[in-house]
Order: C-alpha cells, then sequence, then structure tokens
C-alpha cells in the first residue's frame, strides 16, 4: 500500500517555474515508478513524466527539457521542477504509483494516486 500526497501548485506567470513535490508513505516506496499525470478541465488525464525504482525517466513531448523529475527514496518523496511554464501547462497535476513493468505512460497501469494540486499559469 501506498499513499500519496502532492504539494507546491499555485499560480505562476507564464516563464515562471513551479516545483511540485510527491510525499509518499509505505515502507516499499523505492520499488515503485513513479508519475506525474496532469488533467484540465474537459479533458482526459494525460502523462506527463514517469521515474522508475532504478532513476530512469520519461517525458511526454510537450514538456521535455522544461520538466524534469527526480526521486528521493530516503524521503520516499518525488519531485517535478517545472520551468519556463506556458498557459497551456494550466491543469491539476496527479502523481501516481505503480508497481512491476508495463506501459509507464497509461494512467490505468497506476494502481495509487494523489488527491492533485492545481496549477495555473497565467499569460
Amino acid at each position: 500500500q501506498v499513499q500519496l500526497v502532492e504539494s507546491g501548485g499555485g499560480l505562476v506567470q507564464a516563464g515562471g517555474s513551479l516545483r511540485l513535490s510527491c510525499a509518499a508513505s509505505g515502507r516499499t516506496f523505492s520499488s515503485y515508478t513513479i508519475g506525474w499525470f496532469c488533467q484540465a478541465p474537459g479533458k482526459e488525464r494525460e502523462f506527463v513524466a514517469a521515474i522508475s525504482w532504478s532513476g530512469r525517466t520519461s517525458y511526454t513531448d510537450s514538456v521535455k527539457g522544461r520538466f524534469t523529475i527526480s526521486r528521493e527514496n530516503a524521503k520516499n518523496s518525488v519531485y517535478l521542477q517545472m520551468n519556463s511554464l506556458k498557459p497551456e501547462d494550466t491543469a491539476v497535476y496527479y502523481c501516481a504509483a505503480k508497481e512491476g513493468s508495463g506501459s509507464r505512460d497509461s494512467p490505468t497501469m497506476y494502481g495509487y494516486w494523489g488527491q492533485g494540486t492545481q496549477v495555473t499559469v497565467s499569460s
């Protein structure tokens, strides 16, 4: 069992930065792949980035070069550094945890979810 809590969202101007945090409980946190997803009003939940237990990362094309995902297993935490933010990045951002292999960009592969944190980027 893993429980996830996101923080760090807020309102920022275009071009600004935010750092999202995902704090996890559970002794086996280090064995999970952690993903970040976003959901804008009226849209489906979309993959943003993921990091495996070994530190291997993946990103959706629209955030490559702007966002960085990292993890600190000793602190049971995963971070999403978001730079050069754009208005189209506005959404609720969720962290999620999955076990085992399989696609890292599909929300259906993740069994544990946080409550989400709002990110709003003004133009």
